[in-house]
């Protein structure tokens, strides 16, 4: 039986892939606005042998079937570099027709592994990572606890790029607040068009119990963007996006599902963002406390 500990989060572009766990927890885990590791387990990296063991199993139940393979949990770039790249070689040796590896990667973890490391990566397997960028604004950043900044964040992304290995880059809007949203869209598009990611996706900003955010927001130490205010936002950031690049917003947090290719799609989008601004904002999703 395949073993897993912990929460098990993927992303959404993700719900057809096979999921091995590989790192449980994450080693970062202070992010303000995360609730997800807060009350444990603990990280630490899975024994490569483990893991090799539940790819075997896999093999079993699947066959040769597999197409692609997510790695959790939520940082799972911070392995070693051998053993990340011991499982992914072993994964494409038992799945010959495996197309995709992707795993979770936080800028700093993936700034560490250097250009050489990620394109040993590269060449063991991995295809895609998935970043939580949130922010473009170095305040921001500070104040969630992110743990790295823009000018990391733009280094990561364009070794990973360099190293031929797809990503898929995260904002979070509404994440400056009422306080710092101009500056949150104008920075986070100056970040993504440095970066130049394969595909942005958005996310809303919804405070999760358990969170610093959350006792923030009680305190009335930080202000909610209402639906308007964050529909006003997701335009200045799109406006100011000039690089080529695929949007998603694939998630239950967002007022709006926005999607299509940039810049082609760019004028479409806009319009799509004016006309929800005519909505009466009664007619958006209704605030909550997210509880996973």
């Amino acid at each position: 039986m395949m073993r897993y500990e912990g929460p098990i989060y993927r992303p959404p572009s993700e719900a057809e892939s096979l999921l091995v766990q590989a790192t449980i927890g994450c080693p970062h885990n202070k992010c303000t606005f995360c609730m997800v590791y807060k009350k444990g387990p603990a990280y630490r990296v899975r024994p490569v042998k483990e893991i090799c063991e539940d790819i075997e199993e896999a093999r079993r139940i699947y066959g040769d079937t597999v197409r692609s393979l997510f790695f959790p949990a939520g940082n799972t770039i911070a392995m070693p570099n051998d053993d990340l790249c011991a499982i992914c070689r072993f994964a494409m040796e038992k799945f010959p027709r495996l197309q995709r590896i992707t795993v979770y990667g936080s800028s700093q973890f993936v700034a560490e592994k250097g250009l050489e490391g990620l394109k040993e990566l590269r060449e063991a397997g991995l295809t895609r990572i998935h970043v939580g960028l949130e922010s473009g604004d170095d305040e921001i950043l500070k104040r969630v606890k992110k743990g790295t900044t823009a000018s990391e964040q733009i280094h990561a992304g364009r070794m990973a790029r360099e190293a031929g290995i797809e990503l898929s880059e995260y904002v979070i809007l509404g994440l400056g607040g009422a306080e710092r949203t101009q500056a949150h869209a104008l920075a986070t598009a100056e970040a993504i068009n440095a970066i130049e990611p394969d595909f942005l996706r958005l996310r809303t900003l919804v405070p999760k119990i358990n969170t610093f955010l959350l006792h923030q927001i009680r305190k009335e130490r930080f202000r909610l963007l209402s639906p308007h205010q964050v529909l006003r936002e997701t335009r200045l950031l799109l406006e100011n996006i000039l690089c080529r690049t695929v949007l998603a917003s694939d998630h239950y947090t967002n007022y709006l599902n926005l999607s299509g290719r940039l810049p082609e799609d760019k004028e479409r989008l806009l319009a799509e963002i004016d006309r929800a601004l005519c909505r009466d904002e009664s007619s958006f999703r209704p605030f909550f406390v997210g509880t996973e």
